[in-house]
């Protein structure tokens, strides 16, 4: 798909159709294997069909989910079961050593004792504990790749998230209104990045807006200004 998109990319650039700047940024990342919008799909599309005559090819992007996250799952509650049934035979194994100290006659009844003592406590401190799952913290940032932008300028953005295999991005303008969202994939070394045009309906006012990140647990923001 890159390939393709590459071709129409230097057929528009070689006919002067279209952004040239826009064009050359899509180009580079194509050249790049970097990540590339739907956005800018779909603009070099309706440009190829505009111009060169094709018809559209564009298709859903597949997200491939892994099974690091099940994987991480199963080995977490196999290492539960094991430290587990380690418990349990060293509780069986003071209480065998204690048993063969007492007399004959008492043996049963300390053991019973034991064991419900044991019992009791065991659903104490289990209750106490909490989630170890809850207090984890997923790594989550977000960045783009200036501070400031004009119309029409190509905003960069990129970041991290740790055990997710998609984030959700968006660009809200000064009045609080989305005027951006895509779903992009995480690459296997947990980083993410995608390119957004600042144009079109909600970028008519200057000031200050800001791009939001969310991964399914957290939350994530940072601003920049925009001078329409």
């Amino acid at each position: 798909m890159s390939d393709s998109l590459l071709d129409d990319v230097n057929s528009l650039l070689d006919g002067d159709f279209g952004d040239d700047r826009i064009l050359k940024q899509i180009a580079r990342a194509c050249k790049n294997n970097e990540v590339i919008s739907n956005y800018e799909r779909n603009y070099v599309q309706k440009l190829a069909e505009q111009y060169l005559g094709k018809k559209s090819e564009i298709a859903p992007e597949k997200i491939e989910i892994t099974n690091s996250t099940i994987s991480d799952v199963n080995s977490s509650k196999s290492d539960s079961e094991v430290l587990s049934q380690s418990t349990q035979r060293e509780i069986s194994g003071k209480s065998n050593s204690k048993n063969s100290k007492l007399f004959l006659g008492l043996g049963g009844i300390a053991i019973v004792i034991i064991v419900a003592a044991v019992f009791l406590l065991s659903n104490n401190t289990d209750s106490s504990i909490p989630n170890p799952i809850s207090e984890i913290k997923l790594d989550l940032s977000i960045q783009t790749d200036l501070s400031s932008y004009s119309k029409t300028d190509l905003i960069s953005i990129h970041g991290i998230s740790s055990d997710t295999v998609i984030v959700n991005l968006s660009i809200i303008n000064p009045d609080n209104k989305l005027v951006w969202a895509e779903q992009v994939s995480v690459k296997n070394n947990g980083k993410y990045s995608t390119l957004a045009i600042a144009d079109g309906d909600g970028w008519e006012n200057s000031g200050t807006y800001t791009v939001k990140v969310e991964n399914g647990s957290e939350i994530k923001s940072i601003k920049f200004s925009f001078t329409s």
